[in-house]
């Protein structure tokens, strides 16, 4: 069969594209020699959560745009492949303590009755009992949602083998190529100054046995706390420039002590996995997407460092536009070509 798309790299970004690629028709193959999900897409946190809805730019309303469509998106993933990507709307609790804070979350909700359509709220509420971040008031916000990036990425899978795609370890390119490497390909980018298109940050995170299932995940001290539909709770994450080491260390003990101090449910989940990452973060520090200039056929999705999931369904739409009917709607601070010119490597 001949290909006409060949995606370099099986994480949210390389697997997302080929979905939507896949079910407009385009024969596929997805190509990661570490396998899907191999890098920091299979992580496990999975917090989709909306940028504040203050100071509006391109960069929140395509993350908007992503979230609003993410439960269609997703449900189609899980119907086509039969995999359960463990996304569900619940919603996201964030403590009010002091009373600046409380002006600004009021002010916030305002904004958010402007720029979200009427789809999702923000409001400021008493804290409920039982799961709290420990204040008496937070900001409840409709809009965030969770998915379970593993096994997202496992149904992302099942959906293109089902559409017809493959995924393979190694493969010769075909058709035209879509990079969507992570931090290595990021890395391995070099402008005509020698700088590269981005870099590794490492996360670490943690999985505890506690069943909220059904209650909103919460953000608290920085921190994201995800309760999965499995009856875990996710925890995380660190962002570590500089590293020596890919795997957990003791940076997670502080993770843990923080989250159990702000929410002393947490204490009653012993820990389950402890996980380490190292995500893809551009020198724009928003995603990149485009066509890679001067390498005609080429194309690049990268760089989704700590919002790859929200924004996944949306850049893989958009990514299909431009590469199947020539429409181009790349936001522009997200284009590759602004960071032109790069050389062949990667």
């Amino acid at each position: 069969m001949a290909i006409d798309v060949t995606i370099l790299g099986a994480g949210v970004f390389g697997l997302g594209c080929a979905f939507a690629l896949a079910r407009r028709g385009a024969r596929v193959r997805v190509v990661d020699p570490a396998g899907v999900g191999a890098g920091a897409s299979g992580g496990i946190v999975g917090a989709l959560a909306p940028h504040v809805p203050e100071q509006w730019n391109d960069k929140k309303a395509f993350q908007l745009d992503s979230l609003l469509m993410a439960e269609d998106w997703w449900h189609a993933v899980a119907q086509i492949g039969g995999g359960d990507p463990g996304y569900a709307r619940t919603g996201r609790l964030q403590p009010i303590p002091d009373d600046a804070a409380q002006i600004r979350a009021v002010e916030r909700a305002a904004g958010a009755a402007s720029l979200w359509q009427g789809r999702a709220i923000w409001t400021v509420e008493k804290a409920p009992g039982g799961w709290t971040p420990g204040t008496p008031l937070v900001i409840r916000d409709t809009l965030s949602a969770r998915i379970h990036p593993r096994r997202a990425c496992d149904a992302l899978a099942a959906a293109i083998v089902a559409l017809g795609g493959t995924i393979d370890a190694q493969a010769t390119p075909e058709g035209q190529v879509l990079h969507a490497t992570g931090w290595q390909g990021l890395a391995a980018m070099q402008d005509d100054r020698g700088r590269a298109a981005g870099n590794g940050v490492k996360g670490q995170a943690a999985l505890l046995d506690l069943d909220r299932r059904d209650m909103p995940q919460l953000y608290a001290d920085g921190l994201h706390i995800v309760p999965h539909a499995d009856g875990t709770v996710a925890i995380g994450s660190t962002s570590e420039r500089d590293f020596d080491d890919a795997g957990p260390d003791e940076l997670l003990d502080d993770i843990l002590i923080r989250a159990r101090t702000a929410v002393p449910a947490l204490a009653d989940g012993p820990v389950l996995q402890r996980w380490a990452g190292i995500r893809p973060r551009a020198r724009s520090r928003a995603p990149l997407m485009g066509a890679w200039p001067n390498r005609p056929g080429h194309f690049i999705a990268n760089g989704g460092f700590k919002i790859g999931f929200g924004v996944a369904p949306k850049i893989a739409e958009t990514m299909a536009d431009l590469m199947l009917d020539e429409r181009d709607a790349i936001p522009e601070a997200f284009r590759s070509d602004t960071l032109a010119p790069w050389d062949a490597r990667g």
